[in-house]
């Protein structure tokens, strides 16, 4: 049961000490839930290994497989190469874990692209397609036998096929007839579609 307020008249030393204790209590709840939102604001403002910007962390370069002129671990068109926070950086790695990095630590794996080649080389059907074009051999290489058989039966459409067949293939928009992509010297000349997705977005630039 609660006790009963005083009938008569309070002292102001009453008064002093009663307001001293609420003021006792209210920056000591205040001054700890402050504390509490400073530490995890802190936390909060750690970023993320992968979010850092260019200029504080190194990736190391992919290892070409000699055959296929692709990464060697390109699985689903996506390869990934690990790479190193500058020394003195703080951030979270891929197991979520708080790191300050020296510099020789992986902090993350980035992903890049990378291709799927099926054993057609890009040489060899060009090399094809200018010196036998007209008997429809780069045709047949590619995986389109009855547009060889049309180009050998026809001379390369009496050479004018044969000359657009050159131009398609050296332009890289003929390519092998199962959707795969030639075999180019990975830091060779190849010719890159642009598209506009969901990745090709303008990524807003966080500032301290």
């Amino acid at each position: 049961m609660a006790a009963p307020w005083p009938a008569g008249p309070v002292s102001p030393e009453s008064l002093a000490v009663q307001f001293r204790g609420v003021l006792w209590f209210v920056v000591f709840t205040t001054g700890s839930w402050s504390a509490a939102a400073t530490a995890a604001a802190a936390s909060e403002e750690t970023l993320k290994c992968e979010d850092l910007r260019m200029g504080q962390y190194i990736c190391k370069g992919p290892v070409i497989n000699d055959a296929t002129q692709e990464p060697v671990n390109c699985t689903n068109y996506t390869a990934h190469v690990p790479c190193f926070p500058a020394p003195n950086i703080t951030c979270k790695d891929s197991s979520g874990n708080e790191t300050h990095f020296t510099g020789s630590e992986v902090g993350f794996l980035k992903p890049i692209s990378c291709r799927n080649v099926n054993g057609y080389s890009y040489k060899v059907a060009v090399a094809l397609s200018l010196f036998l074009g007209w008997l429809g051999a780069d045709r047949f290489y590619l995986g389109y036998p009855a547009l060889g058989l049309l180009k050998f039966c026809t001379v390369g459409f009496c050479g004018i096929g044969s000359l657009i067949d050159f131009i398609l293939i050296s332009m890289q928009i003929v390519g092998p007839s199962d959707g795969s992509s030639y075999i180019i010297d990975y830091y060779g000349a190849r010719l890159t579609r642009l598209s506009i997705t969901n990745e090709t977005f303008r990524k807003t630039q966080l500032y301290p």
